[in-house]
């Protein structure tokens, strides 16, 4: 039987070569994003923001004036309105209510569901959620924490595994991937709440797994082959690792769009995420993090893992493939 193969053997693509223009649209969608999320803000959900939200399908896509007039009529405060991919089911996000129970919180949900039936005939209470101020503070305070110690934990990993070069571009490429992540839910509106959170680590995990299997290679290839230069040597290494790096790849996109459509809207925030994740890690494992090497200062002779190599830099050399 033979073997799909989706990368031909002997590959040769020269990713070094683009190297400055990877690097320019990497800044320019990096400060997009820090633009958007500044402009825009994100659509923080109830897990951050602190409040009740319900979800109400209609029997037709409903004017959101119509709606928010309707519960604004109830004098629960004032309600943020959000349509997800299908414009029957809408979500409706409420201040909680002064007395943090659930007997008063059932109460308030009870009030808003009887009144858009009422208003709107057809119209079913899917559930709702609800988080306390003070839990949504913590809520948010551990959700950045978590994502700031993994780049931080991972970045020394790679420090000291490697090389501070590698410690750095890690760094920058995870950094990377994190702000364009935070750039498409300012950009779309989505929700963000702590399943999103947990998207972003899983991409973080994801991006940092690509980004090892490459710096391993990039290391033991500047040990095998001492005099050739190093934009050769991360070419070699990077074709190398690329059938690895696109076959894994491919099969969790896979999985992950089986997810986007079947998995209903609950699911629809994580699951964007995570192909966006896969997507923008892949590039920036193979674009930024190995050609950041070379402008960071990378080059055969100097100490990397273990022991150190102490040929001296050719002017020029090169060698075969294995």
């Amino acid at each position: 039987m033979r073997l799909i193969k989706l990368v031909p053997d002997n590959t040769n693509i020269r990713f070094v070569a683009v190297r400055k223009i990877a690097f320019a649209v990497t800044i320019i969608l990096s400060l997009l994003s820090i633009g958007l999320v500044a402009a825009r803000g994100l659509n923080f959900g109830v897990d951050f923001m602190g409040g009740v939200a319900i979800e109400e399908r209609f029997a037709s896509p409903p004017p959101i004036d119509r709606v928010r007039a309707t519960i604004e009529r109830l004098g629960v405060g004032e309600p943020a309105i959000q349509q997800f991919g299908d414009p029957t089911l809408v979500s409706i996000r409420l201040p909680a209510p002064a007395e943090e129970s659930s007997g008063a919180t059932d109460r308030l949900v009870e009030r808003v569901k009887t009144a858009l039936a009422t208003e709107f005939p057809g119209a079913t209470f899917s559930n709702y959620s609800t988080v306390s101020g003070k839990v949504s503070e913590e809520l948010v305070t551990n959700g950045v924490l978590a994502v700031v110690l993994a780049i931080v934990g991972i970045a020394m990993f790679s420090w000291f595994r490697y090389e501070w070069q590698f410690g750095v571009s890690t760094a920058v490429a995870i950094v990377h991937d994190v702000l364009m992540t935070l750039g498409f839910f300012a950009l779309t509106g989505m929700a963000f709440d702590l399943t999103i959170v947990a998207a972003v680590l899983t991409i973080i995990g994801y991006s940092i797994n690509d980004k090892m299997v490459i710096d391993d290679r990039i290391r033991e290839n500047m040990r095998k082959f001492r005099k050739m230069e190093m934009r050769e040597l991360i070419d070699l290494s990077v074709n190398e690792t690329l059938p690895r790096t696109v076959m894994t790849s491919v099969t969790i996109l896979l999985a992950l769009i089986a997810l986007l459509v079947f998995g209903g809207h609950v699911l629809r925030g994580f699951t964007a995420a995570m192909i966006l994740g896969v997507i923008v890690g892949t590039y920036s494992s193979i674009y930024v993090s190995s050609s950041l090497l070379i402008t960071l200062g990378l080059k055969p002779g100097v100490p990397v893992g273990e022991g150190t190599i102490k040929t001296p830099v050719p002017t020029a050399g090169s060698a075969k493939r294995p």
